[in-house]
């Protein structure tokens, strides 16, 4: 492909797990399993998967807020779920989370050489993620082996207040110095995290097929025909549809077509 000129673009923003390693998002599944089970509590990986994006404390909470956990968790605790219980779940958590991403720190093919090319076509390359500091500080060390370095990342616990809300954006936008909004495309594939971006006045651009919300393998993914794929693109869609992404990718290796759309719009 020809180098591409952006005039308007400044910096491209990517979630982590889901986005860029980890492909189908299964690092934290088995840890939120194997956390609710410890308090004797079952707790599905679809349970699991429907509050990702957020901050894994609040994604906790919401897990324990779902009719069927909480029933449980009163017959087990004796009464509903408290933030002193997410305190100390969460505590558990993240030791537990932070093993299981070694196992799934795979960078999703074609990051490494898209952001190679981005950088190089000028644009900035921020990351802002709803794993906290501890579990970043594992992941990483795993991503740059593999040659990617972002030139910044914001954690969830970096500030007081995290995803649906912008902030962790707007500590982008100071981190790489880049404004106005709309020069910035947040990629993602959750909710929340898609939201960070258009509650800040970014471009979105939703991630359908290495997803959380897919949740399939790589070798998943290959076996499929491509009117499963569609199934699975309509499906991902209308569940990301919730945060109004400007924009879909199958993978972020489909990005530089999508970023060149935007460019023309920002």
């Amino acid at each position: 492909m020809a180098d591409v000129s952006y005039q308007n673009l400044k910096a491209v923003v990517f979630d982590w797990a889901g986005t860029i390693f980890d492909f189908g998002s299964h690092a934290p599944m088995g840890a939120f399993v194997r956390l609710f089970e410890q308090a004797g509590i079952i707790v599905s990986i679809q349970d699991a998967r429907g509050p990702m994006g957020l901050p894994k404390w609040d994604h906790i909470k919401a897990l324990g807020q779902l009719p069927h956990v909480q029933k449980q968790w009163l017959a087990a605790h004796g009464q509903v779920m408290t933030d002193d219980d997410v305190d100390r779940l969460y505590k558990i958590f993240t030791p537990m989370n932070a093993s299981a991403v070694r196992d799934h720190a795979k960078m999703i093919e074609g990051v490494v050489p898209l952001v190679n090319r981005l950088r190089k076509d000028g644009l900035k390359i921020g990351t802002t993620t709803g794993y906290n500091r501890a579990i970043m500080d594992v992941v990483l060390p795993l991503a740059q082996a593999q040659g990617f370095e972002p030139d910044n990342l914001v954690c969830c616990d970096d500030l007081p207040v995290s995803r649906p809300e912008p902030y962790g954006m707007y500590k982008c936008f100071l981190d790489l110095q880049v404004a106005p909004a709309r020069s910035v495309v947040k990629v993602d594939d959750t909710v929340p995290g898609l939201l960070e971006g258009r509650h800040a006045g970014c471009f979105t651009v939703g991630v359908l097929l290495s997803g959380n919300e897919a949740g399939l393998t790589e070798a998943e993914l290959r076996s499929l025909s491509e009117p499963q794929l569609e199934q699975i693109r309509q499906r991902v869609k209308g569940s990301l549809g919730a945060a109004k992404p400007d924009f879909f990718v199958d993978t972020v290796a489909d990005l530089e077509p999508v970023l060149r759309q935007i460019d023309l719009l920002a």
